[in-house]
């Protein structure tokens, strides 16, 4: 009989073991999915030089482009806004992919510590 109960306790704490590690494996990439969402398709100006976040990847941009709202943003940094309004981007401003300027401090930090993440894994 207490072999039987022994049996019993092995199993079910093998059990429980096999459930935390799913469960934590889980959270883990449900995570990294957040982070990545986090990151919006964008053009900035970081080091005096406009950059394209793309799919959470930041390259120079190439190319002029034009934002969905009609905004035209050119290499060099000069923004012609859907209404005519001509302006330069400044250091750490960014627009979005619909047009909208921001201030991209906050999403360079969170580029940062998803790049940092993505170098240690």
């Amino acid at each position: 009989m207490k072999k039987k109960l022994m049996i019993a306790a092995m199993y079910a704490s093998m059990f429980m073991l096999v459930v935390c590690f799913t469960t934590g494996n889980s959270f883990a990439q449900t995570k990294t999915k957040t982070e990545s969402i986090t990151m919006k398709d964008c053009c900035m100006m970081k080091d005096g030089k406009m950059m394209q976040m793309k799919d959470g990847k930041m390259t120079p941009m190439e190319k002029d482009m034009t934002m969905k709202n009609g905004t035209k943003c050119m290499t060099n940094g000069e923004c012609i806004m859907k209404d005519g309004k001509k302006m330069q981007m400044k250091e750490g401003t960014c627009i979005d992919m619909s047009g909208k300027m921001d201030n991209c401090a906050m999403m360079n930090k969170e580029t940062k510590k998803t790049t940092t993440k993505n170098k240690t894994k």
